[in-house]
């Protein structure tokens, strides 16, 4: 199934352009309708704290969301204003929600959901974490771009993480929808090859189900020899020049993830290529 809608969540100025390099080419691909997705923050006052705030503060504060919210316009129309396909950049106030609520909304009625790499440094607080909610929460595809991403278009070169999960099969479908016809594709499966082939017949069966659709797929096992699986994705996709991975978001529950850590959160802690991630 093509893309037709795409929502690509910009939440500071400074990696608008990086996120729309990436945006941009897939919906004039696909001649999808690009939203462009801005929330505002509420100034929250909780009661019985003891606050006052002049009227130039909550001013002030105003203003510079205005700003920064005209800004990220700008870098909006920059990319779009030249191409045929649709786009409409949305500015939305979180009000008693917070920002990833309302990205979980709007995410809902898309295709596919586009992010960048959380940056402590420049989100706001009631961003934060936001990539976390929308993978778990939206049931959409969601791809996160690293920070100053300057990399290929996606779509001509996939690595596949693949396990017997429910989740890595929503990925692997999730991915048709973006792969260049004849794309290259790499299925990986990460741990101990089995001697019996007939053991791996499910990565056999998605293999040659990809090959049905025309991709150019081949099957790997990788021993991961001491290194995690998210760092043996991150680099058998160098090796192959890939210019995405795919892969199941949270398999596990919150306490396995939080006790042992997962692939989902170290990926998301350390990316070097874009990563779609299905829940």
């Amino acid at each position: 199934m093509a893309l037709k809608t795409i929502l690509v969540c910009l939440t500071t100025p400074d990696h608008s352009d990086t996120l729309l390099k990436v945006a941009v080419p897939l919906a004039r691909k696909h001649g999808a309708h690009l939203i462009g997705l801005h929330t505002v923050e509420a100034l929250v006052v909780y009661p019985g704290i003891a606050m006052h705030l002049p009227d130039s503060a909550f001013a002030a504060i105003n203003q510079s969301q205005k700003v920064e919210a005209e800004t990220i316009k700008g870098v909006f129309e920059k990319h779009t204003g030249h191409e045929d396909f649709v786009s409409e950049f949305r500015l939305v106030r979180t009000e008693a929600q917070s920002a990833s609520e309302r990205m979980i909304e709007s995410a809902r009625a898309a295709d596919l959901v586009i992010m960048a790499h959380e940056d402590r440094n420049s989100d706001r607080y009631d961003q934060r974490n936001a990539q976390t909610q929308v993978i778990r929460n939206s049931g959409r595809p969601v791809i996160v771009v690293p920070l100053d991403y300057d990399g290929p278009k996606v779509g001509s070169n996939i690595l596949l993480g693949w396990s017997e999960t429910r989740e890595a099969a929503r990925a692997a479908h999730d991915m048709l929808g973006l792969a260049d016809d004849s794309a290259a594709l790499t299925v990986l499966r990460v741990g101990k090859t089995h001697q019996d082939t007939l053991k791996d017949s499910d990565a056999i069966d998605v293999t040659e189900m990809f090959a049905r659709h025309g991709l150019n797929v081949t099957l790997e096992h990788r021993d991961p020899m001491g290194d995690s699986i998210a760092e043996t994705l991150q680099s058998v996709a160098f090796e192959k020049g890939a210019d995405l991975i795919v892969t199941g978001a949270f398999g596990h529950s919150r306490t396995y993830d939080f006790v042992l850590g997962a692939t989902t959160y170290e990926l998301l802690r350390d990316q070097k290529l874009p990563v779609l991630f299905s829940k």
